[in-house]
């Protein structure tokens, strides 16, 4: 796999397109118009640009690109969920999913191809880390299934393949085009993170309004080591720290994701052990009935188990909800991207 020769302008901030117009003998003021067609039109060409010259579409097209992933493969699920696999212009392919709700489209985009966390409940790291995504190439997404989908996002969410705080510098700048160029709001974006306890803070020093959602999955250290690895690094105490601070810099709930496992974490103990894990901050826990994937030797928690651990954190003050499965049979729910064509 060989990379592009030239430079891809979704991986370019709105501002650093200024410099990029100036940099050919342009006014830093065609960066408004360049900005629009990249972020807000979706152009796929410098030849759709039309209200910008044609000399500054040839100069440009000289040394930038401003392409889109290609769809190698789309499947439709029977609940309108759609996942799609993409193809990189080096040749890498990622998975990604759009969700239709009733307030509008969900975007779920990949931070990496493959993962290399290790989780023992997500297809994404079978095959193992490829390397990280740019911000274009996850831009890039979106542009591509709002193209084929044929609406605008209203959220984002980063629970695709990888691990977004495993990439900061290019997910920070990807959440920074989703508000500043594609203007989307901040609160109407997700990252996800199975603990990484220093992207956390550093994603909390940028004080934006972004949710936070958190792989839990175990209420307590030694459970929580064998299902999500990086607790080894970074222990329940640490990470339920960094999740208060960032609840409180950012008077945004922290969403805490719970894939019940039958006769694994969905005792009810463990319900009432996690109750007082969690209690004082300022949360949410999403229960997820776990999607089978093939290769663990793990099986869901039945429907009885799941509403009695749903019942004992309400009755505990806990603000809980059960996830609705989407995508399933087009292996597009929590857990289950994985490429499966090379």
């Amino acid at each position: 796999m060989s990379m592009p020769e030239k430079a891809n302008l979704l991986d370019y901030d709105p501002a650093m397109l200024g410099s990029v117009m100036t940099g050919i003998g342009q006014p830093a003021w065609r960066a408004g118009q360049l900005s629009a067609w990249l972020f807000r039109k979706g152009a796929a060409s410098f030849a759709e640009m039309t209200d910008l010259p044609g000399e500054v579409r040839a100069r440009l097209a000289e040394d930038y690109t401003c392409g889109h992933p290609a769809t190698v493969a789309k499947k439709i699920s029977r609940d309108g969920t759609v996942k799609y696999l993409l193809e990189l212009a080096d040749g890498h392919r990622v998975e990604a999913v759009w969700l239709a709700y009733r307030y509008g489209g969900t975007a779920c985009v990949s931070t990496q191809a493959g993962c290399r966390m290790g989780c023992r409940i997500c297809a994404s790291g079978l095959l193992g880390w490829q390397r990280n995504l740019t911000s274009g190439e996850m831009f890039g997404q979106v542009l591509a299934m709002e193209k084929d989908y044929g609406e605008q996002v209203t959220h984002v969410v980063l629970m695709g393949m990888g691990e977004p705080l495993d990439n900061f510098a290019a997910v920070h700048r990807f959440i920074s085009v989703l508000a500043a160029g594609h203007g989307l709001s901040f609160r109407r974006i997700t990252v996800s993170t199975c603990g990484l306890v220093p992207g956390i803070q550093r994603l909390r020093e940028t004080r934006w309004p972004v949710n936070l959602a958190v792989s839990l999955h175990a209420p307590d250290d030694p459970l929580r080591d064998r299902l999500v690895p990086v607790n080894r690094r970074w222990p329940l105490t640490e990470l339920l720290n960094a999740c208060r601070d960032y609840a409180r810099a950012t008077s945004r709930r922290v969403t805490f994701e719970y894939a019940l496992l039958g006769g694994v974490n969905d005792a009810p103990e463990q319900a009432c052990e996690l109750a007082k894990l969690i209690r004082g901050i300022l949360c949410h826990v999403n229960l997820i009935p776990w999607n089978a994937v093939s290769g663990f030797d793990l099986v869901p928690a039945g429907p009885a188990a799941t509403r009695r651990f749903q019942e004992i954190l309400r009755r505990e003050g806990i603000p809980v909800t059960v996830r609705r499965r989407l995508g399933t049979d087009i292996e597009g729910a929590c857990g289950q991207l994985r490429l499966r064509h090379g």
